[in-house]
């Protein structure tokens, strides 16, 4: 559970960074481009074989590494477009609810256990993530851009089932550094065509910012896939606790540090969310 429990926290880490680029005006994308050069060094680093590119491009799990790099570029817009043209409730209630793809995956495909008790807890944690999720201000989902909250909806869930999916055993490290290295040459190419329309250079600031915000978003994917292979561990099981973790985290850091609202139902839900975990971790 170490694993999972540093997972979680480097989540939320994210999280914090996030809302520090904001405060300081960081540029986000700017920013994001820089964590994914620091993640891809930290997988790299993390390697202890000699990194030979010519194996890498021919191991199995490449191409589904290629993809999943055009997958975090491509959901992370997307997020941004539902957050503007939804609202904020509406993203974080879409990417958060995903977590019900990567369960149901576990469920069919790794055969994995389901029982009375587990299910309850899934279906709590789903409530929770909807109670704690969603803010005073509500959006009304059904807009003219309801395929948005869909896209991000699939898109979250895919990642996080993919992952988990493709991974290999032996090469965690490799495989997440793959990833991070096709999203930052993305990222470099989206990055470099907004400043030459916004003429909007790099700043120096934000390298410190994307430097830790690399570290713990590199750390929130290698530790996870160290609990998913931990034996006799069901992703499901991981996946709802790693959600729900992050949730109520998040919540309670929003709170503590940055003095943000918490409605009762925003209470409700965090306390839906530590029950949902007890119910699911002792299934």
């Amino acid at each position: 559970m170490i694993y999972l429990l540093i997972s979680i926290l480097s989540s939320t880490a994210i999280f914090v960074v996030f809302k520090l680029l904001k405060k300081y005006n960081i540029n986000t994308l700017h920013a994001i481009v820089v964590n994914y050069f620091t993640a891809c060094f930290c997988g790299y680093l993390l390697y202890k074989g000699k990194i030979v590119p010519s194996e890498i491009i021919q191991s199995d799990w490449f191409v589904a590494a290629i993809m999943l790099g055009f997958l975090f570029i491509a959901i992370f817009n997307v997020m941004a477009l539902t957050a503007q043209k939804n609202g904020l409730s509406v993203a974080s209630v879409a990417s958060k609810m995903s977590v019900i793809i990567p369960i149901v995956f576990g469920i069919i495909v790794f055969n994995e256990s389901v029982g009375f008790q587990k299910i309850l807890g899934i279906v709590i944690a789903l409530v929770a993530v909807y109670l704690t999720s969603v803010k005073q201000k509500r959006n009304v989902i059904l807009t003219q851009s309801i395929y948005l909250p869909i896209i991000l909806f699939l898109g979250s869930g895919i990642i996080d089932t993919s992952i988990n999916y493709f991974a290999p055993n032996d090469n965690i490290p490799l495989f997440s550094a793959t990833i991070f290295a096709m999203a930052a040459i993305i990222g470099v190419i989206l990055s470099t065509g907004k400043a030459l329309k916004s003429k909007s250079p790099y700043k120096i600031n934000v390298i410190p910012f994307g430097i830790v915000l690399g570290i713990v978003n590199y750390g929130s994917i290698h530790f996870l896939l160290m609990a998913l292979r931990v034996e006799n561990t069901e992703s499901s099981t991981l996946f709802t606790i790693n959600h729900i973790g992050i949730l109520a985290f998040s919540t309670l850091i929003g709170l503590v540090l940055f003095k943000e609202k918490i409605s009762k139902m925003n209470w409700i839900g965090i306390v839906l969310a530590l029950i949902s975990i007890l119910l699911v971790t002792l299934s």
